[in-house]
């Protein structure tokens, strides 16, 4: 991941060591420029002088990009032909780029996010990118307002960092994936991905690790972030 040529790097010429508007990765074999808001301490600060932003888990990670999001369009990438053409669903999509990797590969994406300022931004890089423009959808996953059965894949980039998030994201699940459908869910190790893996095979779903990438973070740091993503399907019976 780099920044724009006229933002700064690091001292090492990798990653950011200040905030940057506008970021560039590089993903699928080509470049990829995103808009973004205020970052992340600006933002929480301002909401702090309401702590009723806090009520609606309305904390503001959508501005950054996360190094999950640009293994996940990794994965996309190497499964092109398993997406083109069907209709796909973006969980938490935050700033578009998984969205975007999605609808450029020639899949039908509709992308939901929570917050409507992300969606926002979203449909700006879509823009910016010279991507036909995404189904951009604000949603709460726990109240779908999607078709149930609808979606023949569906995919996320670090969506659950709460133990709560897991049983509302597998009841989506099972709401909106078509009964041959898969999910793929990308994650960088935290703890709560073992509570997912325990819901998993407690709830009818069957996983399997199927991509593990390395990714230079968005901000200087020491070693890259291990990502891993995940396949979830229905159980056989």
């Amino acid at each position: 991941m780099r920044t724009l040529p006229d933002q700064k790097n690091s001292a090492g010429g990798s990653g950011l060591d200040a905030y940057a508007p506008r970021i560039c990765v590089r993903a699928c074999g080509r470049s990829w420029e995103l808009a973004r808001a205020a970052d992340l301490e600006q933002l929480w600060d301002a909401m702090t002088d309401d702590p009723r932003n806090f009520e609606d888990e309305r904390l503001p990670y959508w501005t950054e990009l996360w190094p999950s999001s640009v293994a996940l369009a990794e994965w996309l990438a190497l499964r092109r032909e398993e997406i083109a053409g069907r209709a796909c669903l973006d969980l938490g999509c935050g700033l578009g780029l998984t969205a975007l990797v999605g609808q450029w590969l020639g899949a039908r994406v509709t992308a939901v996010d929570y917050e409507e300022a992300a969606l926002g931004f979203a449909r700006q890089n879509a823009r910016l990118n010279q991507v036909p423009q995404p189904l951009w959808t604000l949603m709460d996953w726990r109240r779908p307002a999607v078709r149930a059965g609808s979606m023949a894949r569906i995919w996320g980039g670090d969506i659950m960092y709460e133990t709560r998030f897991v049983t509302p994201v597998l009841r989506f699940l099972q709401h909106a994936l078509a009964p041959d459908g898969a999910a793929w869910v990308a994650e960088p190790g935290r703890a709560v991905y073992e509570a997912f893996l325990h819901a998993l095979h407690h709830g009818g779903w069957q996983g399997r690790r199927v991509h593990a990438a390395q990714v230079e973070p968005l901000y200087a740091q020491p070693v890259p972030v291990t990502v891993q993503v995940w396949e979830i399907r229905r159980r056989v019976r």
